[in-house]
């Protein structure tokens, strides 16, 4: 235990001045911006999913506007190839030299990155693992703030491909973006009827140099060890049940671990209690569990089954 506290006010003004910023462009969507945020304070990626409309896209550009980082987009389709997102090599005035793809940015958004082959989803593999790609042998380092926020649609499967296990795992969430509410949807109409097109933040409330300090802050968080001793309880829960055909991996323990410190920082604490592990259980483990199919069929959903799971595990005291 540290006998000086840890001073983590300023994650939590730095989330204030950046939901400030964002509402200003996104009406409601809280829950789903404190999530991603969550996401770039453990430098890692997130899937987000949702049914068109919701403001998946631009919530992403404006988090990235706000922010101040560098921003790409690619819309993943059928026929993308790999070399369409990392970039491949070019003879140039004799000389062979790298051409970069849209991977080389700060904060890339895959927009419905299951329309792609298994081929290309595969690419972004190394680099979300690594912070690397690799083209002909060569290894290309990405940037520090390298992150990856990849859109899909829940509701359409024609002509998608489901993501693979491996890179499911990598994502340290997969986040549900819902229909707003109905006073928030009236405000909606209100602020935009006017507009052509929705307008991104003037100028950034929070800087990349900002960011990692906020970023070692949540690093930091205290976890007692009868805390870690109920995270590995809850993903070793998921193995040992029947409803589950896949249970969570070690690696879900130690992303559940990792975001439950950055909600802790988030709430102004600098020690994480059980609530913390709660509350990011659900977007950290939805993805990583793969149900029965005979589960699935008597209506049972992974959300569910993660809630049924957390009231099945003793919760420290």
């Amino acid at each position: 235990m540290r006998e000086t506290p840890l001073d983590v006010g300023p994650v939590a003004e730095g989330y204030a001045r950046l939901r400030e910023q964002v509402g200003s462009v996104v009406v409601g969507q809280e829950r789903v911006l404190r999530q991603l945020f969550v996401t770039l304070l453990c430098s890692s990626h997130s899937l987000v999913e949702g049914v068109p409309g919701v403001a998946k896209t631009l919530l992403v550009r404006t988090l990235a506007a706000a922010i101040g980082v560098r921003f790409g987009r690619v819309q993943f389709t059928p026929d993308l190839m790999p070399s369409d997102v990392i970039g491949t090599t070019i003879l140039d005035a004799g000389a062979v030299r790298f051409r970069p793809g849209p991977l080389f940015t700060d904060l890339l958004l895959a927009d419905e990155i299951n329309r792609a082959s298994a081929k290309t989803q595969a690419a972004l593999l190394e680099a979300m693992q690594e912070g690397a790609a690799t083209v002909d042998g060569v290894r290309h380092e990405l940037g520090p703030w390298f992150c990856v926020f990849a859109t899909q649609n829940p509701v359409e499967h024609e002509g998608t491909y489901p993501l693979p296990e491996a890179e499911l795992d990598r994502f340290l969430f997969k986040v549900v973006v819902d229909y707003p509410g109905e006073v928030e949807e009236l405000e909606i109409l209100t602020r935009y009827h006017g507009l052509e097109r929705e307008p991104l933040p003037d100028e950034p409330v929070l800087d990349p140099g900002t960011l990692a300090q906020l970023r070692d802050l949540a690093s930091r968080v205290i976890v007692r060890p009868e805390l870690m001793t109920y995270v590995s309880a809850l993903v070793r829960a998921t193995r040992a049940d029947a409803d589950y055909a896949l249970g969570a991996s070690p690696r879900a323990g130690v992303m559940l671990l990792r975001a439950a410190k950055a909600h802790a920082a988030l709430e102004g604490r600098d020690y994480v209690l059980p609530e913390d592990v709660q509350e990011m259980c659900r977007p950290a483990l939805r993805h990583r569990v793969k149900l029965d199919p005979a589960a699935e069929v008597d209506g049972l959903t992974p959300d569910a089954a993660v809630e049924r799971t957390l009231r099945g595990v003793t919760v420290p005291r």
